[in-house]
Order: C-alpha cells, then sequence, then structure tokens
C-alpha cells in the first residue's frame, strides 16, 4: 500500500531523470533553439522509461529567456516530441528555479489527485537570445504596418535616428536595483567577507567532483548523447565546460569582471553561460507501483521564499532552506547531501555562512542557526560553475543527479536549494523510499 503524507496528500514519486548534455553557448548547440533541446530530451526520456505517451495527462516546462517563435514552450514541446495532443501542458518560468517550480506545480497537482502522471523540466538555447528593437522602431513598425500607401509606411521611419536601429539585447540587469547578478555576487562577496581564496576552492572542487563524476561514468545513465544537427556528424555526449585540469592557480591568474580594481568575481568562480535542457517524469506512488517503476525518490517537502533584491539578491536559499526542512518535519543534521546551485562561488559561501549564522537566524526569528553544511556531502558530482547552467535546466539536473547518488550511496535524503532572480530562493527537501 502506498504512503501516504503527513498532511495526508499523495505521496509524488521522480520516476526518472534526463538531461542533454551542458554545453558552453554558441558552441556544440548553436543551430539548435530552447524548443529543440526540449523535445529532444523529452522524447528521449520516455523512450529510456519505456513509457506509453498515453499515460501522461500533463507537462510543466519552463524556460527563462523565451525565444520569438515558441513562446508556450511547454505546449510546444508536447507536439514536436508527437506526444498524444490532448495532453495539457503549460510554462513556468521562476528564473533560475524555473524547473523546481515545474516540479512543484507538477508535484501538487498529483499530491491532489488532479494528475496521476507529468513530466517536469525546462530548456534554454543562450545561443539564441531574442534581440528586440528600440521602443521607436517598435513604434515605427506598427505604425507603419498599419499604413494603406507606400508613402504612409516610409514616413514613421523618417523620425528615427541611428542609434533606433541598433538591436536591444535581452535584459540581464534587475529592474528593481540596476545590478546584474554578477555584480550583487561581488556586493555580496564584499559585504560577508568572502574572500578570492574561497570562492576558488569553491570552484575548483566543482570541476573536480564534475571530472570526478564523469570519469566514474557517474553521468552515464542521466546524460543522452545528441546527434547535432543538420549533418548529424558530431554526437554531443558530454558536457563541454568541465575543465579537469584547473587548479588553484589557474583560476587565481583570472581577472576580476564586475569590479576590475577590487573585485573577486571571475570567469572561473562563476557558471558561464549555458545551453541545454533536462526533464523529469514524476507520478503518483500508487501509479508508480501500478506501471512497475521503481521510483528514484520522493518530494518530501518544497518551500519558495524571497529577500530584497537590494540586499543580497543571491541569498534566496538561506530563507527557502529552512522553511523546507521545517516542513519536511527535519533538521539539516537528517540530510544526507546537500546540492546547492552554485551560480557564483560567492554565492554559495554567502548561503553557507548564512545557515550556519546564528545572527542570520534571529534575522529570521529562529532560535539558531540552521545549521553548518559539511562541505564533503555538498555537490558531491559538481555543480553549475563546472556543468554549466542553463537557467530553466537546472533545478530539473540537480534532482535528478542527487537522487541518483542517494542511490549510489545508500542514503536516505538530500536538500536542493536554488538562487534566483530578483531576490528569489527555491529548496526542495527529496527522499528514498
Amino acid at each position: 500500500m502506498a504512503k501516504a503524507t503527513p498532511n495526508g496528500h499523495r505521496r509524488v514519486a521522480i520516476v526518472n531523470g534526463l538531461r542533454t548534455p551542458f554545453v558552453k553557448a554558441a558552441s556544440v548547440f548553436a543551430e539548435l533553439t530552447a524548443l529543440d533541446l526540449g523535445r529532444i530530451v523529452v522524447q528521449e526520456l520516455l523512450q529510456r522509461s519505456e513509457l506509453d505517451p498515453a499515460e501522461i495527462d500533463s507537462v510543466v516546462f519552463g524556460q527563462v529567456i523565451p525565444g520569438l517563435t515558441a513562446a508556450s514552450i511547454a505546449r510546444e514541446v508536447v507536439l514536436a516530441a508527437g506526444l498524444p495532443r490532448k495532453i495539457e501542458a503549460y510554462t513556468v518560468a521562476r528564473a533560475c528555479a524555473t524547473s523546481v517550480q515545474a516540479l512543484v506545480n507538477a508535484g501538487n497537482a498529483i499530491a491532489l489527485g488532479q494528475s496521476d502522471v507529468a513530466i517536469a523540466g525546462g530548456t534554454e538555447s543562450m545561443s539564441d537570445p531574442p534581440i528586440f528593437t528600440s521602443r521607436p522602431l517598435a513604434h515605427a513598425l506598427a505604425e507603419s504596418s498599419r499604413a494603406r500607401t507606400l508613402a504612409a509606411r516610409v514616413k514613421p521611419f523618417q523620425k528615427l535616428s541611428p542609434k533606433d536601429l541598433i538591436p536591444v539585447p535581452p535584459a540581464i540587469a534587475e529592474y528593481s536595483t540596476g545590478l546584474t547578478m554578477g555584480e550583487s555576487a561581488e556586493k555580496m562577496a564584499k559585504e560577508n567577507g568572502i574572500t578570492r581564496k574561497e570562492q576558488d576552492e569553491i570552484a575548483l572542487a566543482s570541476h573536480q567532483n564534475a571530472a570526478r563524476a564523469w570519469k566514474a561514468g557517474v553521468f552515464d545513465a542521466e546524460v543522452m548523447h545528441v546527434p547535432v544537427p543538420p549533418k548529424y556528424s558530431t554526437i554531443a555526449d558530454k558536457d563541454n565546460i568541465v575543465r579537469e585540469d584547473t587548479s588553484l592557480d589557474a583560476l587565481g591568474a583570472l581577472k576580476p569582471v564586475f569590479d576590475r580594481k577590487y573585485g573577486s568575481v571571475t570567469a572561473g568562480n562563476a557558471s558561464p553561460l549555458t545551453d541545454g535542457a533536462a526533464a523529469l517524469l514524476v507520478m503518483s506512488e500508487e501509479k508508480a507501483k501500478a506501471l512497475g517503476y521503481t521510483p528514484l525518490g520522493y518530494l518530501r517537502a518544497h518551500a519558495f521564499a524571497a529577500t530584497d533584491p537590494a540586499d543580497q539578491l543571491l541569498q534566496g536559499p538561506a530563507y527557502a532552506a529552512p522553511i523546507a526542512l521545517d516542513r519536511a518535519g527535519m533538521t539539516l543534521k537528517d540530510i544526507d547531501l546537500v546540492d546547492m546551485h552554485e551560480a557564483f562561488a560567492a554565492q554559495v559561501a554567502s548561503n553557507l555562512q548564512a545557515l550556519a549564522s546564528k545572527t542570520f537566524a534571529e534575522k529570521l526569528g529562529r532560535k539558531a542557526p540552521v545549521g553548518e553544511v559539511d562541505r564533503a556531502k555538498l555537490n558531491v558530482n559538481g555543480g553549475s560553475i563546472a556543468l554549466g547552467h542553463p537557467f530553466a535546466a537546472t533545478g530539473a539536473r540537480i534532482v535528478h543527479q542527487v537522487l541518483r547518488e542517494l542511490k549510489r550511496r545508500d542514503l536516505g535524503t538530500a536538500l536542493v536549494t536554488v538562487c534566483a532572480q530578483g531576490g528569489l530562493g527555491a529548496a526542495v527537501v527529496l527522499e528514498r523510499a
């Protein structure tokens, strides 16, 4: 008989997970769109899971930097993947925590009995970002499209200046603060006393752990091979960002990017722009058993939280993690593995510092700190600095990566955290049987 959760809801099983290789933007996947990548990973996940697509009742998928031709990415993934057209689908976006949101939404519907089988995930192509026109040019184009004569169509463009013709890339700065994430990470490093050495040590561990995992075959079951169109002569079978030969000396030689004179955030201790997609197959525990699956694990609890973007933009995980642990009826000491998204090493170090801080606990109105994370349990197979960070795919990547590692080590619980734009944070508590 399936176990019920403490609140009486159905248990949410994560049956399988898969991702494409994560590759540096403008490299192997340069000619592929986010839709291409999402379609590819969903098709392969279903084939590997040997699931009849007719069993799927919902797809929840996300994309952070939306394309100009497939705005409803979730529905388009369903159609492009050749899934039954009756499958309802919707798109979610919570910046870097997008596929965590997709998992939670799919999981909540399953827990409430509104769904039995769902696909949740995300896809991102930083090689194919939308490029917008300036507002004056956009207005001129709109006015011209309504005109009935050639002269009237040309007239709106006569008001434009040369600068109005310059393409406008997607905004990378916070609208409310004007600071980019990198500048905010630099701010956090300074305010929290995070040294350049600690940041480079976190980056080095990320690369070493990821390289070790690839060498040991850890990723073989969770990273698919992608024959790259249009010639299909290239097979993408591995992340191309991992640096097996990097060192503290090599990382230390890199120049700061966001504060060139006094800064400590470099290209080496930050996650790079990345293309990739990841997907999870999620079911009710009862449905998984009925179909003969042994789940990777279960979604025990989750939480989202927020802080002032002008304060510590990427500190959201330290706010979300204690809430998720409380909801799971657990403490940090009950957690066997911790996987924290590495947007920047400075952000990881700041969140670890906050979780262990009595002062931060008081800020949260808690009697004691959440606890100190054992670095030996942190990002044991590498994180986003080494593996890459396709914004909408990272959360799904982390979830099935850490669940598979729990099985390898015969451990029971994991805490996943992701920081996100706008001062947001996500945390998920996972468990095995």
